[in-house]
């Protein structure tokens, strides 16, 4: 209780000077534990007051999360179902600097951790900074962040550079679910079904099925669905006399001669599915063999469908007689997504000191999408002015990915804990995307439209690692390791292809069926993106871990992480980027076992950081570009705190103070109304040496708590979730108040009921975004207004399940 007593005291000072605090408080608590250990020993015997054991697999060994020197957060499946987890966004409240995002125009999820991240990791052509594991399997491409997360056993957050067991893009940190395992002898099961607003309707299950001595099956399920938060806007109707004056203006103006028509309001959306709905699908069979006692054999299928529809761009400002969860739309929104994924996982005993293990997956993803990027932000004055028609449709996007990894580890007691791997990991993608810009409508007059086909893209990864533990008495241990990486990419065949404007050609906006390398198509390439890139790294680790006593740990480490360069268009390269990590930690296990308390304070320093974002360059033509930063350096604190009250009483805090600067860059965005450029290959630009990276607030805060009350014949538990984090930038250019995010505070509540019996039953009531909050989670302006996206409205909902 002395250590959180001390926080208030300490109100008044700095965030670092808090961090230090924190961290030597419970170092210095170990004395004061000491002084009372046979009375908090006598007082928390029994195991229902204690906090139970986790194990984790961080360091690609089961251990205690108490005894593991990494930064990581456990998250069980208790608590996944708790916090209503659907995907990857729902994780981030519950891990210290953690942070994701909505892309609209591809409907994916990229991944901020300890202010570092990559909004532009949307496609082949840019990669995130946080990888993703399934079973310990690299999921590269975002699609994997936005796919249904069902039946896990856990998922495991590994916050700082895990380059040397984890691999690629594991610049800042990496996330590990683990999907729940066929059980030998066991038959179980579980069904749940749901209903909520926006006509949600959910169902999931899962069942074990024993075949034999050896042989295990389980089958697992999910549906989520409910309808778009976004409704579609009455276009406002212009007499004719007024849109006859705004055309003139128009031509006066410089604008293409074409004769008038009068704005079509049927081509504006005004029924059938809504931006934001959720649609998705997935099942999942999964083998457990042990044909002996030195062999395991864990084998799955998954396949996932999504056929919802993408989150939309929405006025952070509506205009008068709108409401905030609206737009006028002139595209309608559209997703396809299937995703089949195979995984396996084969454990060897050699002998009583060494175990053999082979990891391989493979993952195959189709999809398409079609998005109304200007989001009806400025309205049409004519049928070719005032505002713009913007569409960003992915007409096609395939990728296949597999990965094997071996690695030798040594097992048991030893004066030396070491493993060894290799690592080989291949992609192949390809992608057409189309984006048709007209003046004021559907109708009006090309303003500009492109085309962008990439028919293959690879990339082939392969690394050497290994790292050794030195025991070098039973308290102090010394970590050791290094990873050779070796990338390759090549872009065969690629193209960016232009309006040619044509007046004898069409002057439509580009349609699927359209091949722009038609001489009839009035479209020119102007970017051939053939290339290729070769590159490799050499990442360690050193740390070192002291046991103060049983129930307390400190440690420290240097790290590097690593990113791949890669190519760009017109088949341009760019460099790598490093990541050096200096960390210093501490895990208390407090009061007997009844609260436990894990620290992390560190300091970062990019060298190339990489910033993507789509540009226009000087002649009009657009592309993605990728440029080296240099540098940028992060620092900050996280504090995670759990606490059993008593037997009926649990309570989680975390904390997160961060502070991430980039370095010199100027930098470039389509998604912005930026200053002029005066730099060579780019419109429009601005300097953003020194500027907060986005999506990384000084401090937040997560508190949950809930209380158990026994009733006959079960129990009843309320749970009250809040999250507080102060202002937040949206984006590198800090560009206002339009690109922040101000200060909130968003609580979510659940009321639980579990009947007692061997076949048990529970309702579970919940209201997520209690006080709907509206809350930003990118910006721009380059539609003219601001507009955003945002969290999801507040929801309700009600599930009820069974345990058989």
């Amino acid at each position: 209780m002395k250590i959180s007593t001390s926080v208030p005291r300490k109100a008044a000072c700095t965030p670092i000077q808090f961090a230090i605090f924190s961290l030597l408080a419970s170092m210095g608590s170990v004395q004061a534990q000491e002084q009372a250990s046979t009375q908090a020993q006598a007082k928390t015997a029994k195991e229902s007051t204690t906090i139970s054991e986790v194990i984790v697999t961080g360091t690609k060994r089961a251990t205690s999360l108490q005894r593991t020197p990494v930064a990581i957060t456990a998250i069980n499946a208790q608590a996944l179902d708790d916090a209503h987890v659907q995907n990857v966004q729902d994780v981030v409240n519950l891990v210290p600097g953690f942070q994701a995002t909505n892309e609209g125009d591809h409907g994916v999820i990229t991944m901020t951790m300890r202010g570092i991240g990559n909004d532009s990791a949307k496609t082949e052509y840019a990669d995130p900074e946080v990888a993703l594991f399934i079973d310990g399997i690299y999921a590269p491409r975002p699609e994997g962040a936005t796919s249904l997360l069902f039946d896990l056993e856990g998922i495991e957050v590994l916050r700082g550079p895990q380059g040397t067991l984890w691999g690629r893009n594991a610049t800042v940190g990496a996330v590990n679910m683990q999907t729940a395992k066929a059980k030998i002898g066991d038959s179980s099961g579980n069904f749940e079904g749901g209903v909520g607003s926006f006509n949600r309707i959910g169902t999931r299950g899962a069942f074990n099925v024993p075949v034999s001595n050896e042989l295990a099956l389980r089958f697992a399920f999910v549906h989520e669905k409910h309808d778009g938060y976004v409704d579609f806007q009455t276009p406002p109707t212009l007499s004719l006399d007024s849109q006859k004056a705004a055309f003139a203006t128009y031509l006066k103006n410089g604008g293409t001669v074409v004769p008038f028509q009068p704005i079509n309001y049927a081509l504006f959306v005004q029924d059938g599915p809504k931006y934001g709905a959720q649609d998705q699908s997935a099942a999942r069979i999964s083998m457990l063999w042990k044909p002996n006692a030195a062999t395991r054999i864990d084998l799955s299928y998954e396949k996932f469908i999504d056929r919802g529809t993408p989150s939309m761009n929405l006025l952070q400002n509506p205009r008068a007689g709108q409401s905030q969860w609206s737009a006028l739309i002139d595209t309608a929104p559209f997703l396809k997504r299937d995703t089949d994924s195979i995984r396996g996982r084969i454990e060897y005993a050699i002998d009583k000191s060494m175990q053999l293990t082979y990891i391989g997956g493979y993952s195959k993803f189709s999809g398409s999408s079609r998005f109304d990027q200007d989001g009806g932000a400025t309205l049409p004055t004519s049928f070719t002015s005032g505002g713009s028609m913007q569409a960003n449709n992915t007409v096609s996007s395939n990728y296949k990915n597999f990965s094997h990894e071996v690695e030798l580890q040594s097992v048991g007691t030893r004066d030396i804990d070491w493993q060894l791997g290799l690592y080989y990991g291949s992609e192949t993608n390809d992608i057409r995307f189309d984006i048709p810009i007209l003046n004021g409508t559907y109708q009006g007059t090309v303003g500009w439209q492109g085309s962008f086909i990439q028919p293959k893209e690879t990339v082939e990864t392969a690394a050497a690692f290994g790292q050794a533990t030195w025991n070098a008495s039973s308290d102090t241990h010394i970590t050791g390791g290094l990873r050779f990486t070796s990338d390759k990419r090549t872009n065969v065949g690629g193209r960016g292809y232009g309006f040619s404007s044509k007046p004898e050609l069409s002057q439509s906006a580009i349609t699927p069926n359209v091949d722009p390398a038609s001489a009839t198509s009035n479209f020119a390439a102007y970017s051939i993106n053939d290339g290729s890139y070769s590159g490799s790294k050499m990442t360690g680790l050193l740390r070192i871990s002291h046991d103060i006593d049983k129930d307390n740990m400190i440690y420290g480490s240097i790290s590097t992480g690593y990113k791949s360069g890669g190519l760009q268009d017109g088949g341009k390269t760019y460099g790598p980027e490093t990541l050096t990590n200096f960390e210093v930690g501490t895990k208390s296990t407090l009061m007997g076992g009844t609260v436990r308390l894990n620290n992390a304070l560190y300091y970062g320093k990019f060298k190339d950081f990489q910033f993507s974002a789509p540009v226009t360059a000087p002649d009009g033509t657009r592309g993605l570009q990728t440029s080296n930063a240099d540098g940028a350096t992060v620092y900050g604190f996280e504090s995670e705190l759990a606490a059993k009250l008593s037997k009926d009483d649990k309570l989680q805090v975390t904390i997160a103070i961060a502070k991430a600067t980039l370095g010199n860059l100027v930098g470039g965005s389509n998604d912005y109304a930026l200053p002029a450029c005066k730099i060579p290959g780019i419109s429009n630009c601005l300097d953003v040496s020194g500027n907060t990276m986005p999506h990384t607030p000084k401090f937040s805060a997560q508190v949950m708590y809930q209380h158990t009350f026994h009733l006959d014949g079960g129990t009843l538990t309320p749970r009250l979730s809040l999250h507080y984090e102060t202002d937040t930038w949206l984006s590198v250019f800090n560009y206002g108040d339009g690109d922040k995010q101000e200060a909130y505070t968003r609580a979510d509540l659940g009321l639980r009921y579990q009947s007692n019996g061997k076949t048990a039953w529970y309702g579970d009531f919940f209201v997520r975004n209690v006080g709907d909050n509206k809350i930003k989670t990118s910006a721009l302006n380059a539609n003219g207004p601001w507009q955003a996206q945002y969290l999801p409205p507040r929801t309700v909902g009600v599930n009820v399940g069974i345990d058989f």
